[in-house]
């Protein structure tokens, strides 16, 4: 199965009244490139982060059941849910596992979501929702693995091409994959998609060495964000024909992304929303003299004592 532009398009023209058009920041010879940087700044979306799109596009495809919706999320899915949930006027129930932050569990309450806690792993947060469709009839809307979450992804890239044209390479954090798939079905065959994942969550990195989805142990400052285990065949079969390759980045780079993302621009970025950039600051990917490089920052829910503790120890 594929996601066509035209389904994105579709997408956009759905969700366009409920979302912000997030800015691009354009910058030249930053980040320890000689060449030209496009930032888009997906984490002033709604609820904090791109997830708010696929969470809208799955609500607004079809009809709703009496029951309302369901997810289980890591934080930010869960956060996207609960606000386009609200809007809508729709009920919400948000599995999360234990390892979410407070921060990201108070955000989806703030929308007036019921919040579950359903076990120790995201994993563990998926089997409980599916449990809960299952009984009650709810519509379930996955936080990666389903073609109208992508689509909704893929709106950020419609728009980045329209508000900062002429990219050579794009870098994608990858937590199950549904942003990084939507966004390389956008730009399929048109420029370079490369994921970007903790050296502790490489589900998509260890699916295409695999030849297909594979189960990876978590372990990562990023994992309540890009934390899945498996990417699932959907997302594996789109990014095996669309991106160029998973460049894995440290802890340690990740919360060094997070520091210069304050320090220099007073961005309060969550790990997972500062892993894409992390490549590029460290070098896991190198792009050559003068490449046009896009970096998405995705996700701003970040608890704010963490964030002191990185930037002032």
């Amino acid at each position: 199965m594929t996601i066509t532009r035209a389904e994105i398009e579709a997408a956009h023209t759905r969700i366009a009244p409920h979302v912000r058009r997030t800015p691009v920041l354009h910058q030249n010879r930053a980040f320890g490139h000689d060449g030209p940087v496009s930032l888009k700044l997906e984490f002033l979306q709604h609820a904090g982060s791109f997830k708010t799109r696929g969470a809208f596009n799955a609500i607004l495809s079809g009809a709703v059941p009496s029951a309302g919706v369901a997810a289980a999320s890591g934080g930010n899915h869960g956060a996207a849910v609960a606000y386009a949930a609200k809007q809508v006027g729709v009920r919400a129930r948000i599995f999360v596992p234990e390892i979410s932050s407070p921060a990201k569990i108070s955000v989806i309450r703030s929308h007036g979501a019921e919040v579950v806690i359903g076990g120790a792993r995201y994993a563990d947060a998926q089997d409980a929702c599916d449990l809960y469709v299952a009984e009650s009839g709810a519509l379930r809307i996955h936080p990666f693995a389903a073609a109208s979450t992508m689509a909704g992804q893929g709106t950020a890239a419609l728009e980045w091409e329209q508000d900062g044209p002429g990219l050579d390479t794009v870098l994608v954090a990858v937590g199950g994959g549904g942003l990084i798939s939507g966004v390389a079905s956008w730009w399929a065959g048109r420029l370079k998609i490369v994921g970007v994942e903790p050296e502790g969550s490489r589900a998509l990195h260890a699916a295409l060495a695999a030849g297909g989805p594979v189960d990876v142990e978590i372990d990562s400052v990023a994992a309540d964000s890009l934390g899945a285990k498996n990417t699932g065949d959907l997302v594996y079969g789109i990014c095996r024909e669309s991106v160029d390759h998973v460049a894995l980045v440290t802890d340690e780079a990740i919360r060094d992304a997070q520091r210069l993302l304050w320090r220099d621009y007073r961005i309060a970025s969550e790990p997972g929303g500062a892993a894409a950039l992390a490549a590029l600051v460290s070098g896991a990917y190198k792009p050559r003299s003068g490449e046009r490089v896009g970096v998405l920052l995705c996700g701003a829910n970040v608890e704010l004592q963490k964030l002191a503790e990185i930037t002032h120890p």
